[in-house]
């Protein structure tokens, strides 16, 4: 067993797991109610589909019809057992036993009815220093194991659960074993100045210096004399692209060595190339992170075990600035390598990621998969023709969103593949959705009385920064800034605000989101409404990561100063039709509106889907910090168990 299990899609009568084994694996599905005798489900073809990706390394994509629901709201023990040479059968204690809790023998679950407490969070980047937010989910859960109702209905990670655009040496190093201890698939590499991914791994570029190979800014006089005539076109934008990702066996690879434990024994000699002078304190100092990360890894690996886990995407899944601007689309889409790079992260994406959101609509793709895999079964090298349609099909797919029908109703947005492109001025950023994706997210939300939406950019974020994104656009430089967010575009920002302002629309909206790398909560009214909607922006980030501190303080003031809830420069933003009133955490410091700090969100909601309590856990152990509406007592022992109340 290399990775897994992970629990996705969880349902009384559907169940949807995640695992890679070294080989095709002879699998039994173990059920135990509390309150009933154990069932066993034969894992085979129709519940089993296995994707073989390499000579020892085998994608199992479980999804099982029950033919006798599960109760809800009380502890189901789960098993998987994987038959041996012997004719005996090994569980989960036998091959992961880092997956269970002390005097535990099988992992569990709870089917929750009701989705009124969700953990939530996104951008864990293994190098970074911080501890692992979701090794701290996992001790939350260690708390209440055995109470079922206390249990979180979810777990929520709303983007950049890899990072294929910023990846630290010693990982490369890592990712580059892996693929030779498992076989994992070669490609050639069409219009790269390396021939194929053997030749890139070899190359004397291959560590810090990969924006040399890639189709960057300014970076690679080569290739863009051959792609682009000599003009200078920006696709891969990010600062940290040396170790970019490119091939699907690196960016599988990751997934594994970011997932589990177990990957990382078979690695664990992996020798370091050869690295000029200047790169060795980097390498030393990534290396300590990455003890840091693998430390942790055993945990976060238990807490996907025992939890429903469900996950969308954002840019450094993929790339940096994914999509920004129609130029960008233009750009990297009109050239081989560009999009075979973001096509593979595509590939990985759903595999490991996106199918287990919505296992129905991706049959007709992993179709294309298998038959790809087949024919590098031959010379472990997959095919350029079919390997390239399955990109084109991938980077066409409009199914990547889904909507948990649940109490209340959760929506998770796809603000990426489905933009709201600038035509008049394609170097501007586009609009996170379009109108089509809008409309569709409207009728989603009709007749429902609450909602949880999942936008991986917050939709109301802190103003200075979005205006700081809006200046640097009009300089040109969009691309520097990041300037993704709701209210960058016109068209997008006015359809979103008339869909809460939609008679049959919900009351009350909780909007769950990370990317930011800070945490904060709005409580938001859109003025001149006859329903007058409640919307609360969650937002948690990262899991793994942290804002510049300095920068980030002197942000929040001067976000304070100048855009406070009365202050009229309001009216000069898309902000003229709502009242924005912070939440204050309450271990802040004097007047602070945001949380610094790598670890993970939770929200509990009451039966109108109102926020109860919001707090962010923080990684590194310390007290939690409260987010507290404007009218609670900040008093710890008080504040946390108000509800929130209307303005």
């Amino acid at each position: 067993m290399l990775a897994g299990p992970v629990l996705r899609r969880l349902e009384p009568g559907r169940l949807v797991l995640w695992l890679v084994g070294s080989a095709q694996l002879d699998l039994t599905l173990v059920l135990a109610p509390g309150d009933g005798a154990p069932r066993r489900l034969a894992l085979d073809a129709r519940n089993c589909r296995v994707v073989r990706i390499g000579r020892h390394a085998c994608v199992h994509l479980i999804d099982v019809v029950l033919p006798e629901a599960l109760p809800q709201d009380t502890l189901i023990e789960y098993d998987l057992l994987v038959a041996q040479g012997d004719g005996t059968a090994a569980g989960i204690a036998h091959w992961a036993p880092h997956l269970l809790h002390a005097g535990a023998t099988r992992p569990n679950f709870v089917l929750r009815s009701r989705s009124d407490n969700i953990l939530f969070g996104s951008c864990r980047k293994p190098h970074h220093p911080a501890p692992d937010g979701l090794a701290r989910a996992d001790a939350l859960l260690a708390d209440h194991l055995e109470r079922a109702d206390e249990r979180p209905a979810m777990l929520m990670l709303c983007g950049d659960q890899v990072y294929a655009d910023d990846v630290a040496g010693p990982m490369l190093a890592a990712i580059h074993a892996l693929i030779r201890r498992l076989g994992l698939y070669a490609e050639c590499l069409d219009g790269a100045v390396v021939d194929d991914s053997e030749a890139l791994y070899r190359h004397p570029a291959s560590y810090y210096r990969r924006e040399e190979l890639l189709p960057a800014f300014r970076s690679n006089d080569a290739l863009r004399d051959r792609f682009f005539g000599g003009s200078e076109k920006p696709i891969f934008t990010t600062a940290n692209a040396h170790n970019h990702l490119v091939t699907l066996a690196e960016m599988m690879a990751m997934y594994l060595l970011v997932w589990s434990p177990l990957p990382w024994r078979l690695v664990a000699d992996a020798p370091a190339p050869p690295l000029a002078p200047k790169y060795a304190e980097r390498w030393r100092r990534e290396s300590q992170a990455l003890a840091g990360f693998r430390r942790d890894l055993p945990r976060a690996a238990r807490l996907l075990a025992h939890v429903q886990t469900l996950m969308i995407f954002d840019d450094h899944d993929i790339t940096d600035d994914w999509n920004l601007s129609a130029k960008w689309e233009s750009t990297a889409y009109g050239h081989p390598f560009s999009r075979r790079i973001v096509g593979n992260a595509l590939i990985a994406y759903m595999l490991c990621q996106g199918w287990g959101n919505r296992p129905d609509v991706f049959a007709a793709v992993l179709d294309d998969m298998t038959a790809l895999a087949a024919t590098a079964q031959r010379d472990d090298r997959l095919d350029t023709p079919l390997q390239d349609a399955l990109v084109k099909r991938l980077l066409s797919f409009r199914q990547w969103d889904f909507v948990v029908r649940t109490q209340p109703t959760v929506i998770v947005l796809d603000t990426r593949t489905r933009r709201w492109r600038n035509r008049r001025r394609p170097g501007h950023p586009s609009g996170l959705m379009d109108w089509e994706s809008l409309t569709e997210l409207q009728h989603a939300l009709l007749d429902e009385t609450a909602a949880v939406i999942v936008s991986p950019a917050p939709m109301f974020g802190v103003k200075l920064i979005e205006v700081v994104q809006r200046l640097a656009t009009f300089a040109g430089l969009a691309l520097m800034v990041d300037a993704e967010n709701w209210m960058a575009h016109r068209g997008a920002a006015s359809s979103m605000l008339n869909i809460f302002r939609h008679s049959r629309t919900p009351a009350n909206y909780v909007i769950l989101s990370g990317d930011v790398h800070y945490s904060f909560a709005y409580d938001v009214e859109v003025r001149e409404s006859d329903s007058t909607p409640h919307i609360w922006q969650i937002t948690s980030s990262g899991i793994k990561n942290e804002f510049p501190p300095r920068l980030l303080e002197w942000l929040d003031r001067l976000n304070r100063w100048l855009y406070s809830p009365r202050s009229p420069l309001n009216w000069f933003t898309q902000r003229r039709d709502l009242a924005i009133t912070p939440r204050l955490p309450d271990r802040r410091q004097q007047g602070e509106r945001v949380w610094n700090g790598a670890g993970i969100g939770q929200v509990w909601l009451d039966a109108q889907g109102r926020p109860l309590r919001i707090v962010q856990h923080n990684a590194d152990g310390g007290p939690s910090t409260r987010m507290l509406a404007p009218e609670q007592d900040a008093s710890p022992s008080t504040a946390a168990e108000q509800p929130a109340r209307k303005h």
